[in-house]
């Protein structure tokens, strides 16, 4: 047989490892590119879980926290251990350093995925889905809030025909130091409940919950505050974390307070966000 010329070699030798599959690489654990990341799903999951004292998984958000999981491992940024469809403190420590990563600060950076944060990290992993953003801030009541925030209000007083009057708003870091950090951020609100009898009061809370807060009636026996309603937006993505954890307790059938006692509020069944609300009207 003749030889073949050194050219006609290397052009075979070519076609040769063409025809040869790539091999994945195991310990990348990638996400396949058609996957989808539901944004409202992880929000949910990233309040409630870290207030378990267990490692139960949000229903409803256990592929989409994994897929953002695995997304933070292979950045090094999370435990193997900790990918597991749990959106638990470690992994929102992980991705407050994952958007620390990325220059952003302060409340950009609370471990709340954020729509471009969350877009950013699912570059060639996922595509995001269901998102939910706070709007720009605005007021309400002369108080600063931001637009979802000011929308959901605006629904909860139709439907308990009452106009409510702020006490306080959101983005108001130290304004009460009674607060414990709740207001430093979005989605926070206090409504003044004077000239509000029994009635009333248990009739905002339950709109406020049907909206799309968690809500609960304060009075002076429960700390150093007057009577109020203090309210927190479900999956708002600016709320600090004492916020988040308070919005984790409601869905765990908790006061908000640190005794962890039940909630004492009016019975709203299903827990809905804003969003989910809109969908049903």
């Amino acid at each position: 047989m003749k030889p073949l010329s050194a050219g006609v070699a290397v052009a075979a030798g070519l076609v040769a490892l063409a025809t040869v599959p790539a091999i994945a690489s195991s310990s990348a654990e990638p996400t396949p590119a058609t996957a989808t990341v539901s944004m409202a799903a992880v929000l949910r999951a990233a309040q409630i879980d870290p207030q378990r004292h267990d490692q139960t998984v949000t229903a409803g958000a256990g592929p989409s926290v994994t897929a953002v999981e695995r997304a933070l491992r292979a950045r090094g940024l999370l435990d193997q251990q900790y990918v597991d469809g749990h959106f638990g403190s470690k992994t929102v420590s992980a991705y407050a350093a994952y958007q620390r990563s990325l220059g952003y600060e302060g409340l950009a950076a609370n471990g709340l995925p954020g729509r471009s944060s969350l877009v950013r990290l699912g570059t060639d992993r996922f595509e995001v889905t269901h998102v939910v953003g706070p709007g720009a801030r605005t007021t309400h009541g002369g108080k600063v809030v931001n637009e979802r925030t000011k929308a959901m209000l605006r629904q909860a007083q139709r439907l308990a025909g009452h106009t409510f009057k702020l006490d306080q708003g959101s983005y108001n870091p130290g304004g009460d130091p009674t607060s414990a950090g709740t207001h430093d951020g979005g989605g926070v609100v206090d409504i003044n409940v004077d000239g509000m009898n029994r009635a009333l009061r248990s009739k905002a809370v339950k709109a406020l919950r049907q909206v799309g807060f968690a809500a609960w009636y304060r009075t002076p026996s429960q700390g150093d505050w007057p009577h109020h309603i203090h309210a927190v937006a479900i999956n708002d993505p600016d709320l600090s974390s004492p916020a988040q954890h308070q919005v984790g307790d409601y869905y765990l059938g908790r006061n908000g307070l640190a005794n962890e006692a039940p909630d004492d509020g009016p019975e709203v069944k299903p827990i809905r966000t804003w969003e989910q609300y809109r969908r049903t009207r």
